[in-house]
């Protein structure tokens, strides 16, 4: 719960070098780390002016902090506190794309090649831990981005726990299995989700332990296993996996946005629906999510004609 106090530990360190295939030549840790970010006040995610990035997870261990700081020749330092400090540092190099394959993309558009030759840095990472991308998930399904967002931070405030060590304040570490199944039904409701959300995440919990073995399947699979949980569907797999096993192939099917994105960045066509996406990224087969990342870096959207509604809006689950 949050509140709790957690004893000073000193930090373990490591540091990274040029990991990845090829050697990673410049490491963007704003980049490869901002899909686990939940919005710019989420309480397991900071950056600090000096470019640092901390994260405060719930690993096998126990709750954990880790900084990370990039440096020249594409290192990267890090220092751990807590329970978790161990696993976390024992798993920086994934976290920072060394089991990405960057070179396994080939540009096949314009646009695409622009936004990849921008972004040299750029890495798909893979935290090894589902649940703690698969709850925000759910709690992003068919509601706007900033109401999913400010109800995690609700959520992870009030029941997780103070990140360990130094962390800058306010930073939280997200509660455990058990304490997810064990919210009251008045507090779902007092942080604006609502029962089928909130009962999914139950569901998730329960069966935690199995969702994260998940991690070590490949991608096809550990959806599959995602999705025998009712209330998890494509959308929410996809999302999920693309962050825990760092998944460069597995699209999001079922947003709003997304399918017009990819259209009018591809062929110019802003009605584009989930079947003809998949047709548009064909070409990049093995590697789609990359390339959608990359169209969605560009910058490249349909141009407004209506009331323009908040990113993360999604269809489906």
């Amino acid at each position: 719960m949050a509140g709790r106090f957690t004893p000073p530990t000193p930090p373990t360190r490591t540091t990274v070098r040029g990991g990845g295939h090829p050697p990673i030549p410049a490491l963007d840790l704003a980049l490869t780390l901002g899909p686990l970010r939940r919005g710019p006040a989420d309480p397991t995610f900071r950056v600090t002016p000096d470019g640092s990035v901390w994260r405060a997870s719930r690993t096998p261990d126990g709750p954990g902090t880790i900084r990370v700081t990039a440096g020249d020749g594409g290192a990267a330092t890090a220092e751990a506190w807590g329970p978790g400090a161990t696993w976390l540092l024992h798993h920086l190099p994934a976290l920072l794309g060394a089991d990405d394959d960057p070179a396994a993309f080939v540009p096949r558009h314009k646009l695409v090649l622009a936004a990849h030759r921008r972004r040299p840095g750029l890495r798909l990472t893979r935290t090894g831990l589902v649940l703690e991308s698969l709850i925000p998930s759910v709690l992003e399904q068919k509601v706007t981005a900033h109401e999913a967002y400010a109800s995690w931070r609700v959520l992870v405030r009030k029941y997780g726990e103070p990140a360990p060590g130094p962390a800058p304040h306010g930073m939280y570490a997200m509660p455990d299995a058990r304490t997810w199944t064990q919210i009251p039904s008045w507090e779902w409701h007092r942080a604006n989700v609502d029962g089928k959300r909130s009962a999914t995440i139950v569901r998730a919990a329960r069966v935690a332990a199995r969702l994260e073995e998940a991690a070590h399947m490949t991608p096809p699979a550990a959806r599959e296993r995602l999705e025998l949980v009712p209330g998890i569907g494509p959308w929410t797999s996809a999302e999920t996996v693309q962050r825990s096993n760092g998944a460069p192939d597995e699209v999001t099917t079922g947003d709003l946005h997304l399918p017009g994105i990819v259209g009018w960045a591809l062929a110019g066509d802003r009605t584009t629906d989930d079947a003809a996406m998949l047709d548009l990224l064909t070409p990049y087969a093995g590697q789609r999510h990359r390339a959608a990342r990359l169209i969605l870096l560009s910058g490249r959207v349909p141009p407004r004609r209506a009331p323009r509604m908040t990113p993360g809006n999604i269809t489906a689950i």
